[in-house]
């Protein structure tokens, strides 16, 4: 370091930590500054979120009637031509309303409020492929959705679809992801090679507003985004069941629990199992 002999430092030193003790004053002033537009700018997103909670509602309901639901798949099965084969034998202890098979209407069962008009494309939406089913198995979505299959088990799928070319046969090795996206409106039901007895149905609806999947007694909560006038309506295996239900939205959550959707009233005339 230049100094003088009487230990004063010369005047270029001096400039020059004049200049550092600057640099560090302007550079912690940018500091705090970014510092404050970021908070600016998760206040702002926070606020947008709660704005956009407020405006949207709950739509609570439940549902009755689904334990007369027959899975397609299991009608199949009993056919003697596919060759099933079946170790169950009768016990009589067990009630025979419990040796019935019921599906599983926490992902068999998609739950849509219906608008009056078109929405906008939604977000992409992930399709489980694992036990020889896919989660969910019956989904309710807008035209132009992407879906994401993941392969959650050990072994290779091969799924494709039915009766229409956009979704050809292909091998998803252990925790591959593939995706697809149905156009245009309408039913896609979905197989796999590997696994004969998975099957999912897609349905491409341009009025949906919201969809949700029931709780094991049959119990759902909807959000809508604009108040206005839906309809509920209840689809398994890739069709619609029961009858719709009409709401009204204002800007509160509605419980119409006291009115259910009722899927079924009896079990169907086929249906002999033991």
């Amino acid at each position: 370091m230049a100094c003088f002999l009487s230990g004063r430092q010369s005047t270029i030193v001096c400039n020059i930590a004049s200049i550092m003790n600057l640099s560090r004053r302007v550079s912690g002033k940018r500091s705090r500054l970014r510092g404050a537009s970021l908070i600016v700018v998760l206040a702002t997103a926070v606020v947008a979120g709660l704005a956009h909670r407020a405006a949207a509602a709950s739509i609570r309901g439940r549902l009755v009637g689904f334990e007369h639901l027959r899975n397609p798949v299991w009608a199949a099965a009993k056919d003697p031509e596919r060759h099933g084969y079946s170790f169950r034998e009768p016990v009589t202890t067990v009630p025979a309303g419990m040796r019935k098979l019921y599906p599983t209407i926490s992902k068999e069962i998609c739950i849509v409020a219906l608008g009056t008009g078109t929405v906008g494309t939604a977000k992409p939406v992930s399709v489980r492929v694992s036990g020889g089913r896919t989660t969910p198995v019956t989904l309710v979505v807008v035209p132009g959705t992407e879906l994401r299959f993941k392969n959650a088990d050990p072994f290779d799928h091969r799924l494709f679809g039915v009766g229409f070319t956009t979704f050809s046969a292909s091998t998803m090795a252990k925790a591959a992801t593939r995706r697809w996206t149905p156009i245009e409106a309408g039913r896609y039901e979905i197989r796999d090679e590997l696994t004969p007895s998975l099957v999912m149905w897609v349905v491409a609806e341009p009025t949906v507003a919201a969809t949700a999947f029931p709780t094991a007694e049959g119990k759902f909560s909807l959000e809508v985004d604009d108040p206005g006038q839906y309809m509920l309506q209840a689809y398994f295996a890739g069709e619609a069941v029961g009858r719709p239900l009409a709401v009204v939205v204002e800007k509160r959550d509605i419980d119409v629990s006291g009115r259910p959707l009722v899927l079924a009233t009896k079990a169907p005339v086929e249906d002999n199992n033991p």
